[in-house]
């Protein structure tokens, strides 16, 4: 047990050294703002959402998308399911990868990583939707 908290301690501190938790006090969303960047918000409809084979090999092509250097940060995820009638929960996947500028961005749309990625997995949705957002 005492190796178990050990570790979490470890990741708890780590994390904290990268500014992405703060373990010695509660931190609000307004203490950080995320300024001066690019983001671009991608939500895909898979053609056979309940193909277990389509989805892994579309979630291994998102985890190689993320490897373009560019890309600052990232987030992959699947819906929630909601009764409010304003959250659209039918896409299959959600992705979402920040940019320092709207520059790197375009660089992003015509790398090889990016490119491969279509070429592999365009086959697999059905609609795409793209959001794109700068302050």
């Amino acid at each position: 047990m005492e190796d178990r908290r050990s570790f979490v301690m470890k990741i708890a501190t780590g994390m904290a050294a990268t500014g992405f938790v703060s373990v010695s006090e509660k931190s609000y969303a307004s203490e950080a703002p995320m300024k001066n960047i690019f983001v671009h918000h991608v939500f895909f409809w898979l053609k056979e959402p309940k193909n277990a084979e389509a989805r892994k090999q579309f979630e291994n092509g998102l985890q190689g998308l993320i490897k373009v250097p560019q890309i600052q940060s990232s987030h992959i995820g699947t819906p929630v399911e909601s009764p409010r009638e304003v959250v659209d929960d039918s896409f299959t996947y959600s992705y979402m990868a920040f940019f320092n500028n709207k520059e790197d961005q375009t660089i992003y749309q015509t790398h090889p990583i990016h490119l491969k990625f279509i070429e592999d997995c365009q086959n697999l949705w059905e609609k795409v939707v793209v959001f794109d957002a700068m302050d």
